[in-house]
């Protein structure tokens, strides 16, 4: 691990209200204190989606003291230095980010936005369930691809390479869902 200290990950969102924070929660779950995981928005909502709340009681996992904050948060002084982020969103990807200090690696997650979908709340539910599955199998690979003792370098590399798979494995799901 990086000078024995647990990982600073961030994932973004532009509202920060849904992915992200869903994110943030399964990383810090997942990673078994090897990671601290942080979630921000260029333009948060101010809130997190129900939905989002909901999925993630219903998988067990703390909610507490989450909320949807502005990733200026994390260029102030005294803010972690991150290793990884993550855009989830492609408004996030396509916008000017801050300068992360430390040069962390950075990869873009791109999946649909489940508080865009509509209908009753079932499809709602099953909308953001879904996003929570696509990010566990992501951030379990991702958390035992960080386990190993790699040079930057090769960590850049093998996170590229998981970006790709998370790419094809997003767009097979999203026609999956489509019923293509």
């Amino acid at each position: 691990m990086i000078d024995e200290r647990p990982y600073n990950v961030l994932f973004l969102c532009t509202h920060n209200s849904a992915r992200s924070v869903i994110g943030e929660c399964l990383m810090n779950s997942l990673g078994q204190g090897a990671f601290n995981a942080y979630s921000a928005g260029s333009a948060p909502a101010g809130q997190i989606n129900p939905f989002a709340i909901k999925i993630l009681k219903n998988y067990g996992l703390k909610t507490d003291g989450l909320r949807s904050k502005s990733w200026d948060e994390f260029t102030e002084p005294g803010a972690p230095e991150f290793d990884f982020v993550f855009t989830l969103c492609d408004e996030a990807a396509a916008e000017t980010c801050p300068v992360w200090p430390g040069n962390p690696i950075t990869e873009h997650w791109g999946m649909p936005d489940p508080s865009r979908t509509e209908g009753s709340d079932g499809n709602k539910l099953a909308a953001f369930a879904n996003t929570y599955s696509l990010l566990h199998h992501h951030i379990s690979n991702f958390t035992q691809l960080a386990k190993q003792d790699l040079d930057n370098k090769s960590m850049r590399r093998k996170v590229s390479e998981l970006s790709e798979d998370v790419r094809r494995r997003n767009i097979a799901g999203f026609a999956e869902s489509d019923g293509r």
